[in-house]
């Protein structure tokens, strides 16, 4: 009999879907890889497992520990299914920003969850970031993940997505798309894809409040260019560890709006129900098309689900209300 013996080993493995309408006016190849396969309907089951055996491994996480991270959401969920299934607890700081459904979600699966609001320096004492690392020093017998910084979290995607892209198009890829928030996954994916092929091209989607962008160009990190934006999971007003900016060739900014109009686009005329994010990969990708040819293969890469997004980007009251849609 086929089977998986826990929900974990049902990570990884997830297809390639051609996208078909949104990218018609396109001369190149377009596949969606799509990452709500997984158990936790996010890319970031991937990394949440690879953390926490790597932390199993050298002792930081120790049986019947309490696990601490600062999330907005799909990290979260990675972590907590892990947790369930290897017994631990778990405590998640989000921002006041995230959509209710992720702060319920997590709760589901047994979290206990804290906001914090947003609108606050990464170095406030009531920032996600701040909150979630003091509670990693207060909490007895606990560990914080710190996804920004724990390179087992590009590691994730250096041992699986990127292997799987590859060997998925037969290594005729030539260019890889994908929204940063964290680096783990297009600096992972995009090592391993340019060590099988140098020329491959990689590409990061990045937001408007986010610093990514003028930084990898200008090596300047700016703090004017950091304000409060709408899209969820991608761009930061920090540095992460795990963004490599040498693997990546260049950043492309998307509109709060745009990313919103084509989350909606991308579940009405591709079918496909998926979140916010998604929406500023795609929009992305169509800002990039006088870089691909007609023999070109692009792969997309899409983060999470779209029913975590219902009361905000399917939602046409919500829209409405921020000028997304008449």
């Amino acid at each position: 009999m086929n089977y998986a013996k826990n929900i974990l080993d049902t990570i990884g493995n997830t297809p390639l879907v051609k996208m078909n309408k949104l990218t018609e006016d396109l001369p190149c190849l377009v596949l969606a890889k799509y990452e709500t396969f997984n158990p936790g309907n996010s890319v970031k089951d991937r990394m949440a497992l690879t953390m926490i055996e790597d932390a199993e491994a050298d002792g930081r996480l120790k049986p019947g520990g309490t696990i601490i991270e600062g999330t907005s959401g799909n990290t979260g969920m990675g972590l907590a299914l892990a947790a369930v299934v290897k017994g631990y607890k778990c405590i998640f700081v989000m921002a006041d920003k995230q959509s209710k459904e992720k702060v319920d979600m997590l709760k589901a699966v047994g979290a206990e969850v804290i906001v914090c609001p947003t609108d606050v320096e990464p170095t406030d004492p009531r920032s996600y970031y701040s909150v979630s690392k003091r509670l990693g020093e207060e909490t007895p017998n606990s560990w914080y993940v710190n996804q920004y910084d724990n390179l087992s979290n590009t590691k994730a995607h250096y041992k699986s997505t990127g292997p799987e892209i590859w060997k998925q198009t037969e290594g005729k890829i030539t260019h890889f798309v994908v929204g940063v928030g964290t680096g783990g996954t297009i600096s992972g994916v995009g090592k391993y894809l340019k060590e099988q092929n140098p020329n491959v091209k990689v590409w990061g989607i990045d937001t408007y409040g986010s610093v990514f962008k003028k930084y990898h160009e200008t090596g300047i990190f700016d703090e004017n260019e950091i304000y409060p934006y709408v899209t969820e999971g991608i761009g930061e007003d920090i540095l992460p560890k795990n963004v490599d900016f040498d693997i990546i060739d260049g950043f492309t900014k998307v509109t709060d709006k745009d990313a919103a109009v084509y989350t909606q686009k991308l579940a009405k005329e591709e079918g496909m129900f998926l979140g916010n994010s998604a929406g500023a990969a795609i929009k992305g990708l169509l800002q990039l098309k006088e870089h691909f040819t007609k023999d070109d293969v692009v792969v997309v890469l899409f983060h999470d689900h779209g029913s975590r997004y219902v009361g905000k980007m399917f939602n046409d009251e919500w829209m409405k209300k921020m000028g997304y849609i008449d």
